[in-house]
């Protein structure tokens, strides 16, 4: 039984060496194979290695150039360029949707509940948000709302952003700037179109609160809205400097919006303190502040006649004499054409006298001789003639009434020769003489004519030359006083803590500026305010 249950116990295991030796040869053929054909290793997905972004050529349509750039930099998920969705149509529910649902409508209901919740969560994707222009579908604003902006992305923004030939407008909302990532979205700017004006940084609390970096003299942002970023007094005092200050001043701000920070009385003085000097802003909202009266009364009081400081005064009198030397480099082209004129008119004096002599000389000769009248007038004929050959040559009678008429009519039209339309830059020569009219024009008050061809070029020059200390000014008890901003047209002040004393002020100034337009309603230039936002609050018993 011993053998019987061996031979049959050897029989299944007598295979085994077999087995293990094919399975030796089976794996010495896999090694063989694989020495001979080395495997290909895949990259995982989405990290496939980037490309140089530089060499990429953007085709100026921002969801094509954005992907790319974002592929070639190395980023496997990133937001889409997608189109502003529009307000829907106010809607009004219907006698049938009032009705409580069926239970057909219920079960439908839950069936489509995943896919209900997948759409709401898509609406909270990252993605760029772009205004279409309606004719040509270019990009014109762009909108970033609730996701982190990094320097990778706004680097990529720094290739594609330029090609965009009508962006007019960019708006971040909550994008987690920082300091160091707002500088580098300020150094982007320049290279944007000419045609982007207004800036939105909204919900973007910065530690060093540097958003007056957008301000700089090189700036050319027109409408900047910095609302809820927890800007304090010493925020809006670096906001004031960046409007004006004793030596500079920005020309380019229309509308500033302040709303919903933390601005006091302190800081609302930094900003009439900007005021002052300042001749470009057109726009400014402080609501939902925390301005009181002091505040309040330091904004009213920049808007009526103000008191000069010592340092204004210093500045104001160290332009006045450099402005004298300027007026004498000027002075000797309008004295050559004085010579000029004085010349002509002794020459006109000389003719006519000459013409009066020959005159009285014809009348002499036919008073005296009578008979042979037609000889005396064929030598007064001669003599005439030959008057007139001498006046030819040097210009004593006939010539001169020409170029009088011709410098009148130019005096009249100064810059009608060197105006023409042209394209390309305009001319160069008689630059200086079309300030010198700007300025002088603008010193006595007159009304200019802007509906010459060069308009644009010669308000940016006159821009460029006029400082407001250089307005006409009161002298009142020693004291000088300039006679405030009218520039400024909005101002809104609502959910502040102002009161009746802060509306007092407000009252004063309205007053004195609308006695103002009646006076100027006959010239041109600023009249003052024309929306004032005031909210008195209640004093709590």
């Amino acid at each position: 039984m011993s053998g019987e249950t061996s031979a049959p116990g050897a029989s299944p295991r007598a295979p085994r060496p077999a087995t293990q030796k094919s399975s030796g040869t089976v794996t010495k053929k896999g090694d063989r194979g694989a020495k001979e054909k080395p495997a290909a290793v895949l990259p995982p997905v989405g990290e496939e290695e980037p490309k140089n972004p530089e060499e990429y050529q953007c085709t100026g349509v921002l969801e094509i150039d954005f992907a790319e750039l974002c592929t070639l930099s190395g980023y496997t998920d990133f937001p889409k360029v997608v189109p502003r969705p529009r307000p829907h149509p106010t809607f009004f529910p219907s006698a049938s949707m009032s009705e409580k649902p069926t239970q057909e409508d219920q079960r439908l209901s839950g069936s489509c509940s995943l896919n209900s919740v997948e759409s709401k969560y898509v609406f909270f994707r990252p993605t760029i948000q772009v205004e279409l222009d309606q004719e040509d579908k270019a990009v014109k604003e762009i909108y970033i709302r609730g996701w982190k902006v990094e320097e990778r992305i706004l680097g990529i923004f720094s290739k594609c952003l330029p090609s965009l030939s009508q962006l007019q407008a960019i708006n971040l909302w909550k994008v987690g700037l920082t300091d160091k990532t707002l500088t580098t979205f300020i150094a982007l700017l320049p290279l944007c179109s000419s045609t982007l004006r207004k800036v939105s940084l909204e919900g973007n609390p910065l530690p060093e609160q540097s958003y007056h970096k957008l301000m700089a003299l090189d700036s050319t942002i027109a409408h900047l809205s910095l609302r809820n970023n927890n800007i304090d007094d010493h925020g809006a005092q670096l906001l004031g400097q960046a409007l004006s200050t004793l030596h500079s001043c920005n020309r380019t701000l229309v509308s500033l919006n302040l709303g919903f920070n933390h601005i006091g009385d302190e800081g609302a003085g930094y900003l009439a303190d900007g005021l002052r000097l300042n001749r470009s802003l057109l726009w400014l909202s402080l609501a939902h502040n925390r301005i009181q009266d002091k505040g309040a009364l330091k904004l009213a009081e920049v808007l009526r006649p103000f008191e000069l400081t010592h340092t204004e005064v210093v500045e104001r009198r160290r332009l006045l004499l450099e402005k004298g030397p300027l007026e004498r480099m000027r002075s000797p082209s309008s004295s050559r054409h004085g010579e000029s004129k004085s010349d002509r008119e002794k020459s006109q004096a000389i003719g006519a006298s000459s013409v009066a002599l020959v005159d009285k000389a014809d009348k002499v000769q036919t008073m005296k001789t009578p008979k042979g009248l037609g000889k005396k007038k064929e030598k007064s004929g001669e003599v005439v003639k030959k008057d007139e050959k001498s006046g030819s040559a040097q210009s004593p009678v006939q010539g001169t009434p020409k170029k009088e008429d011709s410098t009148k009519a130019g005096k009249g039209k100064v810059t009608i020769p060197e105006q023409k339309p042209t394209k390309g830059k305009g001319p160069k020569t008689g630059s200086r003489e079309k300030r010198s009219i700007l300025l002088e024009s603008e010193h006595l008050g007159q009304s200019l004519d802007y509906s010459r061809p060069s308009k644009h070029q010669l308000v940016t020059e006159a821009m460029e030359m006029v400082n407001p200390l250089l307005e006409p000014v009161e002298h009142r008890d020693g004291k000088v006083f300039m006679p405030g901003n009218k520039v400024l047209l909005h101002l809104n002040l609502l959910r502040n803590r102002i009161t009746e004393v802060g509306l007092e002020g407000f009252l004063s100034t309205v007053q004195y500026q609308a006695q103002f337009s009646k006076a100027k309603s006959a010239s041109k230039g600023p009249v003052g305010l024309l929306w004032l936002s005031l909210a008195v609050t209640a004093e709590k018993g």
